[in-house]
């Protein structure tokens, strides 16, 4: 069974962001359950899952309520579109609830079936914003380098990795990038405050070479997730929306990975009392139980877009699985166990203990860097300490920590330049954590002894 299975995989099945032909050599790692933290494969390999399956199984894996609110729904009313002037009562129920758990700028709601589709939404109603105000020159983006931002045919663009516009033709010539608040690799990093203010000047200077007339918005996350986990300074995430503010641009927060819980807050934004003008959301909103996103939006952008009242015309933006009514009964108890469940403040209990798990590798001839923020951080491999010297790409490093670890029973995520990526679930409690830095620790140790590694070491 197993290995028709990876043959069927190999046949038909195209996975995200693979290269295909090695796909085709290697087959598919195969899932069959999960509980808790850990997952379980097809050979019956006990799993701790440290990357809470795509940065959103923030929950962790086998909750009865969830499936058991899935359920109801299902029997209830598997289906209600969205369109026209339909609705049911979980997306009634779950649009009231993020507005009162989302910062206080945010009132209205967009449903999507996830981040990469709820950044193309924000786009899209900007666009529409401005144009509806009369500023239709108003159409250039900036973004961040590394960022992410999805991976559809705009959002791909405001993306700034490469993988995600070769051979795709973008980015767009109407978008544009600012440099990433990386500190480690700043020779000024140390320095919170000239970090915050280079960012500043650098967004100023952007709007400035394409001329405030002409920019629409500044997208950026609030910890870069798939560009390296780069944690900016407290700060600069207020800094940047007041940068906004005084430009005339609009600011969108995309905290698709770091809401719900994963930073220590319910949203990134909170900690700095941050008010967008767009937000988008998405993987830990439903945990990664069934697909949803959002996107967040500003009353003052909303009556702009509604227009006055002689205004028939409808706006012309949707989708089939628009506030899907299972996927928002599954939001709403998710939320509920975030809140009453005693999720998030369990991810607040343990987050020292993570911090001090991932500082404590400090000291591993591997690791340059260690940084985090709540539930979210990262290491950082180097061979050389002082010079920060990534390592030569030939090495594979990347392919072999993750082929390590998975020999070890534990999942992260191994970026191609050698950063490594951690995302616990909010269930995660001592004894995980212990387990989880033991076989990291384990996994860095069996990669550090293989010959053309360790010679790669630099002194």
């Amino acid at each position: 069974m197993q290995d028709d299975l990876i043959e069927l995989d190999k046949q038909h099945y195209i996975h995200p962001v693979i290269n295909y032909r090695a796909h085709e050599k290697r087959g598919a790692t195969i899932f069959k359950s999960g509980n808790g933290a850990y997952l379980t494969d097809i050979d019956d390999n006990t799993l701790l899952d440290a990357f809470s399956g795509l940065w959103c199984v923030n929950t962790g894996y086998g909750h009865e309520s969830i499936v058991n609110a899935a359920q109801e729904q299902m029997r209830t009313l598997p289906y209600a579109t969205g369109y026209f002037h339909f609705a049911s009562e979980p997306a009634i129920k779950l649009a009231a609830k993020l507005v009162e758990i989302t910062p206080s700028s945010l009132q209205h709601v967009f449903f999507s079936l996830g981040g990469s589709d709820a950044v193309d939404s924000a786009i899209r109603f900007i666009v529409h914003y401005f144009n509806s105000l009369g500023k239709p020159n108003k159409k250039q983006f900036i973004s961040i380098e590394r960022g992410y931002h999805g991976s559809s045919s705009q959002g791909a663009g405001l993306t700034a990795l490469p993988v995600f516009h070769r051979n795709f033709d973008l980015p767009l010539p109407n978008q544009h990038k600012i440099p990433c608040p990386y500190s480690y690799r700043l020779p000024h990093g140390d320095d919170a405050d000239a970090v915050i203010t280079e960012s500043v000047a650098a967004l100023k200077n952007k709007v400035s070479e394409l001329g405030e007339d002409n920019v629409a918005a500044f997208f950026c996350e609030p910890i870069i997730g798939s560009g390296g986990v780069i944690v900016p300074p407290n700060g600069w995430l207020k800094a940047m929306q007041e940068c906004c503010n005084e430009l005339g641009i609009l600011f969108v927060v995309d905290e698709v990975i770091t809401g719900f819980g994963r930073t220590g807050t319910m949203f990134a934004s909170d900690a700095e009392n941050v008010n967008p003008d767009l937000m988008t959301m998405a993987k830990g909103l439903t945990a990664g139980y069934a697909p949803m996103g959002a996107v967040m939006m500003s009353d003052r952008i909303y009556q702009t877009l509604a227009g006055d009242e002689t205004e028939t015309a409808p706006v012309g933006h949707g989708y089939t699985y628009s506030a899907h009514p299972v996927s928002a009964a599954i939001a709403l108890e998710v939320i509920r166990l975030y809140e009453e469940g005693g999720l998030l403040e369990n991810a607040q209990k343990v987050t020292p203990i993570f911090e001090k798990g991932l500082q404590s590798l400090l000291s591993h001839p591997l690791v340059g860097d260690a940084r985090s923020r709540g539930l979210l951080g990262a290491l950082e491999l180097v061979s050389n300490k002082h010079t920060k010297s990534q390592f030569d790409p030939n090495l594979k490093l990347p392919e072999r920590i993750s082929e390590a670890a998975y020999k070890n029973g534990v999942i992260f995520r191994s970026f191609s330049d050698g950063i490594l990526g951690f995302a616990p679930a909010l269930c995660f409690s001592q004894h995980d954590f212990e387990l989880l830095f033991e076989r990291v620790r384990k996994t860095l140790d069996d990669v550090l002894a293989q010959p053309d590694v360790k010679a790669s070491l630099q002194s």
